[in-house]
């Protein structure tokens, strides 16, 4: 009973992977991040609905199955099965959720941002509560314009984090994309297309970040004789030992 108190009070994440992964895989990339920046929150990792139609980038490194969750021309202006993939999110997020937030690395940061934006244009997700927050690493927007025009309409006012890699061949795109979001965190990193890895400081300003969210959203964690007063305190800690810039640069140790 105890336990299914504690899970009660933490937020979700939905984290979707990348491109012919799995979500499996996304969960040993995000391991490598301390866990003191998502230790108030369930993160969920499912698959891609589509076994991959192709070689794997993580072949030899990280075990099969790898999935996708949709199909695209080599320009990302024609997508197949992307409405199949909506609905599909759309369905787990309202039966396994509600979900507080979303969490993707490349194709599932990309298409995040899509839920995201076509939530806050009312085109989907009309039953769920409106999500709160966004991790995105090495996203990107769609570029069809019966997608841009609705998606990135307006602003999206989603407290937001962007990782963008000097060495990432969707460094770009990544600019691009955190230009749809209202107020967005930028964190720069030094290496490609990849979950970074972070140094102290960006550990500190993710935690700070998160525990945020927590203060704001959850408060499911800070009701009176709900949450411990030490838990609590933490929370508020981590919140308020400085306010993060809107860009932060991490420099890494050469041999991370």
């Amino acid at each position: 009973m105890e336990v299914a108190q504690e899970k009660e009070k933490k937020m979700k994440i939905l984290c979707l992977h990348g491109f012919r992964t799995s979500g499996s895989f996304l969960k040993k990339q995000i391991s490598k991040w301390d866990p003191s920046i998502f230790a108030h929150f369930d993160m969920d990792f499912p698959d891609g609905i589509f076994p991959a139609g192709g070689k794997s980038e993580i072949e030899g490194i990280f075990p099969p199955p790898y999935f996708e969750w949709f199909q695209f021309e080599k320009d990302f202006t024609e997508y197949t099965n992307l409405e199949e993939c909506v609905k599909y999110l759309c369905e787990y997020l309202t039966s396994k959720g509600p979900f507080d937030g979303l969490l993707g690395f490349s194709q599932g940061a990309t298409l995040s941002a899509l839920l995201l934006g076509y939530q806050a244009q009312g085109k989907v997700l009309k039953d769920h509560p409106p999500l709160k927050f966004f991790v995105s690493i090495s996203g990107s927007k769609f570029r069809t314009p019966d997608i841009c025009d609705v998606a990135y309409k307006d602003p999206i006012k989603v407290k937001s984090v962007h990782f963008i890699g000097d060495k990432d061949w969707l460094k770009l795109p990544s600019q691009d994309l955190a230009t749809a979001f209202d107020n967005p965190l930028i964190i720069r990193h030094p290496q490609g297309h990849t979950v970074p890895r972070l140094d102290e400081t960006t550990v500190a300003q993710l935690r700070s970040w998160t525990a945020e969210i927590v203060l704001q959203y959850s408060s499911r964690n800070l009701e009176v004789g709900k949450t411990d007063s030490c838990d609590t305190l933490n929370i508020q800690n981590a919140a308020t030992n400085g306010k993060v810039d809107k860009e932060v640069e991490i420099v890494e140790a050469a041999n991370a």
